[in-house]
């Protein structure tokens, strides 16, 4: 069985504002709205508010003093949960202890002011863009501040009045009785949505909402080295904010097409170049056009297909700006398919030369075959 006299850390001779302190201060510490979803800090509180009940209750707590928790049963200290249906938040449970207003001091009235809504859109970027960054204009269609009332809602020449509603508080408050006596609680003003203002006059251009649609082009800078699918957000290039609120964001999503000669694999770049395959065994170099410009990949004699010539610092650029990735450029010897009389007779020399068995001069088996086999 619970001591309540400890539970509200007081002493059994304490006076009824000892027990009110004691009681606020505590339940201050342990109210649900304080602790989130703590479910021992909620028992706890259920606990004080329990013993609280009884204690600041003459009756009761002689009751209690006398025949313990109970002598307390049924007569609202010890069955059941002597704030169930009050579905309060803090302020409101200790408004009565501070005249009905918030005990931190905080004001109860909110700002008009909104901030603006985010814009999201996909923008479609060569792929040399991408990697190198660019500045691209696009056309939005953003909520701007009306011209007509400067963004206060209201028709010129007249300005927002004090709510005929809730009186410029932005609360409604109900008062409802409980074990502590009187409970006030407040909910947000659905006339001004708690501002403690509303238009009676609003402006015909925006009609009271101090924003108008418009289509609008933004110049935007996109940083280098970005791939497919990466977001960027420019702080403040959004919808505008309501009645002076800060405007929102635009985010911008890229959609990189495709590069017919080069992949990416992170920083790096990837391209395969064909070699001649006479040029792959005696060396020679061919040409390549990249994104820098135009390139000689240079091949040492016996150069197999397959092998990666590696360009320092010819890749994408990093996107914080230090260095860039490197240019992998992959061979790909090519063996030729039409080859005239005589340069399959060099070719057949070659072979014999380094004592490798081809074809006779008859041109292959799919030769043989197409001729009859002779």
């Amino acid at each position: 069985m619970s001591d309540y006299y400890q539970l509200l850390e007081i002493d059994r001779g304490a006076g009824p504002e000892d027990i009110k302190r004691a009681y606020r201060r505590l339940a201050r510490q342990h109210h649900p709205d304080v602790n989130g979803n703590d479910p021992e800090a909620a028992e706890r509180f259920k606990e004080i508010t329990k013993a609280y009940s009884v204690l600041s209750d003459p009756d009761k707590r002689q009751r209690y003093d006398t025949y313990g928790e109970a002598g307390v049963d049924g007569l609202g200290g010890g069955g059941g949960d002597p704030f169930a249906g009050f579905g309060a938040s803090f302020d409101d449970l200790l408004g009565q202890f501070f005249g009905g207003g918030d005990p931190f001091g905080r004001s109860r009235t909110r700002s008009r002011a909104r901030r603006g809504e985010t814009i999201g859109m996909r923008l479609r970027l060569p792929f040399s863009e991408a990697v190198f960054g660019t500045s691209k204009d696009v056309r939005v269609r953003a909520a701007t501040t009306c011209a007509r009332c400067s963004g206060s809602g209201a028709k010129p020449g007249t300005e927002p009045t004090t709510c005929s509603r809730c009186n410029g508080s932005g609360q409604q408050r109900t008062v409802r009785q409980s074990l502590l006596g009187q409970l006030v609680t407040a909910t947000t003003c659905p006339v001004c949505s708690g501002s403690g203002q509303e238009i009676r006059s609003p402006c015909p251009e925006c009609r009271g909402q101090g924003l108008l649609m418009e289509d609008s082009t933004l110049t935007i800078d996109i940083p280098p080295g970005l791939e497919d699918g990466s977001q960027i957000r420019y702080q403040g290039r959004g919808h505008a904010g309501q009645f002076g609120g800060p405007p929102g964001d635009l985010i911008v999503e890229l959609a990189v097409d495709p590069h017919p000669v080069f992949d990416r694999r992170g920083d790096d770049l990837i391209c395969s170049v064909e070699v001649p395959m006479t040029v792959a065994a005696l060396g020679g170099s061919v040409p390549l056009e990249t994104l820098d410009g135009d390139e000689t990949v240079e091949i040492e004699a016996g150069t197999q297909s397959g092998e990666v010539k590696r360009f320092r610092r010819r890749g994408v650029p990093h996107p914080d700006g230090r260095g860039r990735g490197d240019l992998l450029v992959q061979i790909s010897v090519v063996t030729p398919t039409h080859l005239g009389e005589q340069q399959r007779a060099l070719i057949r020399q070659l072979a014999q030369l380094r004592g490798e068995e081809v074809d006779p001069q008859s041109g292959g088996l799919f030769a043989r075959l197409k001729g009859g086999g002779r």
